[in-house]
């Protein structure tokens, strides 16, 4: 283990690139810990607060967690989220088993709240519209790993089931469905990432510097009109979210326009 002085990059980012390699190679399992913070800083022969920076930014990075009391611990692996959306849906318009079996969904609360910009613009009103908000906590066995809330006009669902402080024995869209008498035909997803807010952090139990990805899902009816819209926010370091789709096959080039002149 050595730092070289002669190349651009800073040394704590050195250090996290080799301590990063020996966790690939198994030097460390996850779970195990890591030598003490003195004892890495003489395997390098570098001050403690540059490997404290090299830590801090695997752990920012979703490598390391550190247990207060008792050290720093190689993190488990990703955590592979098959949460885009329409995995709420399932194949069949049901619970999706494997997510079911997975993760444990706590019902935060429910009531009415001001919209934020991008719920607001996703309904066409105003910022700070009062609306019927549900929000929820999703844990693994070990950590949080999402965050967020489904949003509802309250034309849609006064005196229904979604105003109560419960959860449903089946999806939220199905609740929701037979609430309002409106289906779910189409959504959108847009992705993006972004900084946690500080409750975000607190929910989530992540430093405040550690980046977060955030979900916005807006649903469908046949009309075009919006049922539901949905965020959730997910630790960015620890979360990968996959799809798997089907690639049309090949098919023959369709008439060139006739008005186009091709030199």
């Amino acid at each position: 283990m050595q730092i070289n002085p002669g190349v651009a990059e800073f040394p704590h980012r050195q250090i996290a690139a080799q301590l990063k390699t020996q966790i690939r190679r198994g030097d460390w399992a996850p779970g195990e810990r890591l030598p003490s913070i003195p004892a890495i800083a003489e395997m390098f022969g570098v001050a403690k607060q540059t490997v404290q920076r090299a830590v801090d930014q695997l752990r920012v990075e979703g490598v390391l967690i550190t247990k207060p009391g008792s050290g720093t611990y190689v993190r488990g692996t990703r955590r592979r989220l098959n949460r885009l959306s329409r995995g709420r849906y399932g194949g069949f318009r049901g619970y999706h088993t494997d997510l079911a079996a997975r993760y444990r969904q706590q019902l935060v609360s429910v009531g009415r709240s001001p919209a934020p910009p991008e719920v607001a613009d996703a309904f066409g009103v105003p910022d700070g519209t009062e609306l019927l908000r549900r929000r929820h906590l999703v844990r693994t066995e070990d950590s949080p790993v999402e965050v967020g809330a489904s949003w509802f006009l309250p034309a849609d669902t006064t005196g229904t089931s979604l105003e109560h402080t419960k959860a449903f024995g089946r999806p939220l869209y199905q609740e929701a469905e037979e609430a309002t008498g409106r289906r779910y035909v189409t959504a959108t997803d847009t992705i993006t990432a972004r900084q946690p807010s500080r409750e975000e952090s607190e929910m989530l139990q992540i430093r405040p510097d550690t980046p977060v990805l955030h979900l916005l899902h807006v649903a469908y009816d046949a009309h075009r009109k919006p049922i539901e819209v949905a965020q959730a926010t997910w630790p960015g370091p620890v979360t990968t979210l996959t799809e798997e789709y089907r690639i049309p096959s090949p098919s023959a080039d369709p008439d060139p326009d006739p008005g186009l002149v091709l030199g």
